[in-house]
C-alpha cells in the first residue's frame, strides 16, 4: 500500500517535463565544437550531472554526420545544470543526433530514467584534409589552363590576329593614359567573353537546383556517353581540319558583323574587337576550352569558373601587352612555322580526343579502349608526329621548310621519340606514372608481365577488381559486415571510371611500397564509382523525397557520398570503423605517398 501511494505521489508531482533541456553548439575555431546541454528543472525539482553514482545523466549519440566525438559527456556547472561533449568537425555539413538519459527528483521521490532526444546542427570548422587536397588539385588545373591559354597564341587561328590588334591600337592611341586604359579594357573584355557565360550557366544551375543538381550536371557532362562522344568527334574533326582535309570557321556574317562594329571606336569598339578575336580563334580554342572545362567538372562548384578565368587571363595577356606596347610587334614574325604548328596541333588533338572516348568506354563497360589499345594508338600517333618533324611526312598545304633542321625542331624530335620509347614498356604493364591520369586503369589491360591475367583473378559477388590485385566491395553494408567479422577498418574509395585524379592516386600513391601493403593487409575496401551507368535491380534503387528515383550505380553512389559523407569530389578516401563511423577526417587528392601512408596508419591505430 505504501509503494502504491509513493507511485501515485510521483504521478501527482510529475509535471509535463520535470527538466527542460536545450542543446547549444559553440564555435569551432580549431575544428572542435563544444555541444552544451542545459537542464532547467521545473519548480521544486532537481537533476544530476555525470558524477552521481545512482542518478547520473548519460549521453548516447545515435548519429554523427561530418563529425566525431572526442571523449564523453562531462560536467560544466551544477547551477544551472550544464553538461558538455566535444565534437571534432570532419566535413562540410556537421550534425549530431542522440539522447540524454536523466533522472529528476523532488521531495525524496525520483522519476524513472527518462530520455530526451535532440538533433544539433554544428558550425563548420576549418577545412578538412580533403579540402586541402582539393585545393592542390585546383592549383594543378589552374596551371594547366594557364599553359593552354599561352599556347593558344601560337596557333594559326590566333596568331594572325596579332597585326590587327596592333594596328587597331596604334590608330586609336591619342594619349598614353588613354592607350593604357583601352588596352586594359581590351584584355578585360576577352576574359569576360570566355568566363561570364560559364559562370552564368553554373550559377543558374546552383540557384535553381542547389549543389546536388550542379554536381549531377557536372557528373553528366563529364561521364555520360553523349557529351563524351560529341567531344571525341569534335576533336577528330578538328584534327582532320588541321591536317588540311577541310577548313572549320564560324559563319563569316557573324565575324564580319563583329568586325564592322569594332571600327566605331570607344568602349563599344574595343568590346567588339575582343569579340572578333574570340570568334575568329574559336576553331583553335574551342576544343581546348571544352577539354579544360571537362577536366575541372569533378564536383567542385568553383573549379570550372576558376580554371576558365585562368585560361582566359593567360590567353588575353599577350594581346593586352601588344596593345600596351605595339612596338613589340616587330619581334613577332609569322611564316611557314604557323602551318607546322597547325599540323602538330592536329596530332595533339587526336591524342587528347581519345580521353573522351575512354571515359565513355569505362563508365559504360564497352571494352573498346582498354589500356593496351589506348597506348598502342598513342605510340603510333606520336611516332607519326616525330616522323613529320623529321620531314618524312607531308600534308596538303604543308609549309614545313626543306632547309636544314633547326636546333629547336631537333629538340622537339628528340622529345617526341623519347616519349614514344617511354610508353612502349606500358604495353607489358609498366605503370607509366607520368601518364596515370590519362590512361585507362591498369586492371583493364589483358597482359601484365609477371602477374596473373585479369581474367584469372577470382572475385567474390558484389566486388570489383582494383589495381595491384586489390578487391573492393561495391556496397558499404557488405564491407561493414566483413569489418566486424575480421576486425579490420573499412577503406571507402569514392571514385569514378572517368576520374583523372583517381587514376593518378592509384598509379602514383597506392603503388608506393609504404602504402600498398597497408591496403592489402589491413583494410576492407569499398569502391563507390559515382559515374557507373550500370542499372540496378528494382529493390536496390533509391527513391528521393521528391519522387525522383536513382536507378543506376553511379547516381546511388553519388547520393550516398553526398548524404552520408558530405562530399561531391572524386577521389575522396574515408576510413570507417565496423559501425560505419568515420575514424578520421576525409582525405582527397594528394600525391604525397608518405602522408597517405600516415593517414592509413592513423586509421588502423584508431580502429
Amino acid at each position: 500500500m505504501t509503494l502504491l501511494w509513493a507511485l501515485l505521489s510521483v504521478g501527482a508531482l510529475l509535471p509535463e517535463a520535470s527538466v527542460k533541456w536545450t542543446a547549444q553548439a559553440g564555435e569551432a575555431p580549431d575544428g572542435v565544437c563544444e555541444l552544451v546541454f542545459t537542464g532547467t528543472p521545473a519548480p521544486g525539482w532537481h537533476s544530476y550531472g555525470t558524477a552521481d553514482a545512482y542518478s547520473a545523466t548519460t549521453l548516447t549519440l545515435t548519429s554523427l554526420v561530418d563529425c566525431e566525438a572526442e571523449g564523453g559527456l562531462y560536467d560544466i556547472s551544477e547551477t544551472p545544470l550544464r553538461l558538455g561533449v566535444k565534437l571534432r568537425i570532419t566535413g562540410p555539413s556537421p550534425a549530431a543526433e542522440g539522447y540524454l538519459t536523466y533522472t529528476a527528483c523532488k521531495e525524496g521521490v525520483c522519476t524513472t530514467p527518462t530520455d530526451w532526444q535532440f538533433r544539433a546542427v554544428l558550425p563548420q570548422g576549418p577545412p578538412a584534409p580533403a579540402s586541402k587536397s582539393g585545393s592542390g588539385n585546383l592549383w594543378a588545373l589552374i596551371l594547366e589552363a594557364i599553359l593552354w591559354g599561352l599556347a593558344m597564341l601560337l596557333t594559326p587561328c590566333v596568331f594572325p590576329m596579332v597585326p590587327m590588334t596592333v594596328s587597331f591600337f596604334l590608330k586609336s592611341a591619342d594619349s598614353p593614359a588613354r592607350g593604357r586604359f583601352r588596352a586594359f579594357m581590351y584584355g578585360l573584355f576577352i576574359v569576360l567573353l570566355y568566363t561570364v557565360p560559364i559562370c552564368v550557366i553554373i550559377g543558374l544551375t546552383r540557384l535553381l537546383g542547389g549543389d546536388a543538381v550542379t554536381a549531377d550536371i557536372f557528373n553528366w557532362l563529364s561521364t555520360h556517353w553523349l557529351p563524351n562522344l560529341i567531344f571525341f568527334v569534335v576533336f577528330m574533326l578538328f584534327a582532320a581540319s588541321f591536317f588540311g582535309a577541310f577548313e572549320i570557321t564560324l559563319p563569316s556574317s557573324l565575324v564580319n558583323r563583329s568586325d564592322r562594329k569594332s571600327e566605331k571606336g570607344g568602349l563599344g569598339g574595343i568590346f567588339f574587337m575582343a569579340l572578333t578575336l574570340v570568334l575568329v580563334s574559336f576553331s583553335c580554342t574551342g576544343p581546348i576550352v571544352g577539354s579544360v572545362l571537362i577536366r575541372s567538372t569533378s564536383g567542385e562548384f568553383w573549379a570550372p569558373m576558376v580554371t576558365m578565368l585562368a585560361f582566359s587571363v593567360a590567353f588575353a595577356l599577350p594581346f593586352t601587352l601588344l596593345a600596351l606596347f605595339p612596338s613589340l610587334m616587330g619581334k613577332l614574325k609569322s611564316g611557314s612555322w604557323l602551318g607546322s604548328v597547325k599540323i602538330v596541333l592536329g596530332f595533339v588533338e587526336i591524342a587528347l580526343g581519345l580521353k573522351f572516348l575512354s571515359v565513355a568506354d569505362q563508365t559504360y563497360h564497352w571494352g573498346i579502349l582498354d589500356r593496351e589499345v589506348y597506348l598502342a594508338i598513342w605510340i603510333v600517333v606520336f611516332s607519326l608526329l616525330g616522323l613529320y618533324l623529321l620531314g618524312k611526312l607531308r600534308f596538303p598545304n604543308d609549309e614545313l621548310p626543306d632547309k636544314p633542321m633547326s636546333v629547336f625542331r631537333l629538340t622537339l624530335v628528340i622529345a617526341v621519340f623519347s616519349f614514344v620509347v617511354y610508353m612502349v614498356p606500358g604495353m607489358w604493364g609498366a605503370p607509366l606514372k607520368a601518364l596515370a591520369g590519362y590512361l585507362p586503369p591498369i586492371q583493364t589491360q589483358d597482359f601484365v608481365l609477371g602477374s596473373v591475367p585479369a581474367g584469372a583473378v577470382k572475385t567474390e559477388a558484389r566486388t570489383v577488381a582494383l589495381p595491384y590485385g586489390l578487391q573492393a566491395y561495391t556496397r558499404i553494408e557488405d564491407a561493414l559486415e566483413v569489418s566486424a567479422r575480421d576486425g579490420k577498418p573499412v577503406f571507402v574509395d569514392i571514385t569514378g571510371h572517368g576520374c583523372v585524379n583517381c587514376r593518378e592516386m592509384e598509379q602514383r600513391v597506392w603503388s608506393d611500397p609504404r602504402v600498398l601493403p597497408l591496403l592489402q593487409e589491413n583494410f576492407v575496401m569499398v569502391a563507390l564509382y559515382t559515374d557507373d551507368k550500370t542499372v540496378l535491380p528494382e529493390e536496390e534503387r533509391i527513391k528521393l523525397p521528391g519522387g525522383k528515383v536513382l536507378r543506376d550505380v553511379g547516381r546511388v553512389n553519388a547520393h550516398i557520398a553526398r548524404e552520408r559523407f558530405g562530399v561531391n569530389a572524386q577521389p575522396t578516401y574515408i576510413l570507417l570503423n565496423a559501425e560505419g563511423e568515420p575514424l578520421l577526417p576525409a582525405r582527397g587528392y594528394n600525391l604525397d605517398a608518405a602522408d597517405f601512408a600516415e593517414f592509413l596508419q592513423q586509421g588502423i591505430d584508431k580502429f
